[in-house]
């Protein structure tokens, strides 16, 4: 299983990406309202997190959720000089999200999908904090040989996020491709 290293953080927001996968046009790709309440599962540096803040009404929040003190620390950072201030900074586990249930209208999932090794209980817990008509956007590299990002071998392709997401009985309502290297998929919760 293919684990980001906090330590190489400034890959995650650099010349390329922001190319190839810029936040705010990603966001208004896949679905962002500024009336959602946002978990950005993973969050990193807040690479998305902050752009969502921005997005959204000023009394809406994202929850910026990793399992890394450090990356927190960075999107607390980054808050303080974009000027939001709808950004709650949540230290997970990987699997207890530490949202109540129902609570999210908008999850977020980039690039994440693929490190984790117990999928199914994964995509249970992103269920359980998602409302009922909530939104589940996954975006992961294709799997495909290319230069930037994990080895192959630990990507996950397109059918098995869609067959792992529907089989939690969520439906698929989008598809899309950033930049030839990525995919998107937005699923919703109906049950």
């Amino acid at each position: 299983m293919h684990k980001f290293d906090s330590k190489n953080k400034s890959k995650l927001d650099n010349e390329w990406r922001r190319q190839n996968l810029p936040p705010s046009k990603t966001l208004e790709r896949i679905g962002l309202k500024s009336s959602d309440a946002v978990a950005d599962i993973g969050c990193g540096i807040g690479y998305f997190s902050i752009p969502a803040a921005e997005m959204l009404t000023d009394r809406n929040k994202v929850f910026a959720l990793d399992t890394s003190e450090e990356m927190l620390t960075e999107v607390e950072k980054r808050a303080l000089v974009a000027g939001v201030t709808n950004v709650v900074t949540i230290n997970t586990e990987e699997y207890d999200l530490k949202l109540p249930d129902d609570s999210i209208t908008f999850a977020l999932l980039v690039n994440v999908l693929h490190e984790i090794n117990d999928r199914k209980r994964f995509i249970g817990e992103i269920k359980r904090i998602l409302k009922l008509e909530g939104r589940l956007a996954v975006v992961e590299w294709k799997k495909e040989d290319m230069e930037m990002g994990p080895p192959t071998g630990h990507r996950i392709g397109f059918d098995e996020t869609v067959r792992l997401i529907t089989e939690e009985g969520l439906s698929m309502i989008d598809k899309m491709e950033f930049a030839g290297a990525f995919y998107g998929i937005v699923f919703k919760k109906q049950e």
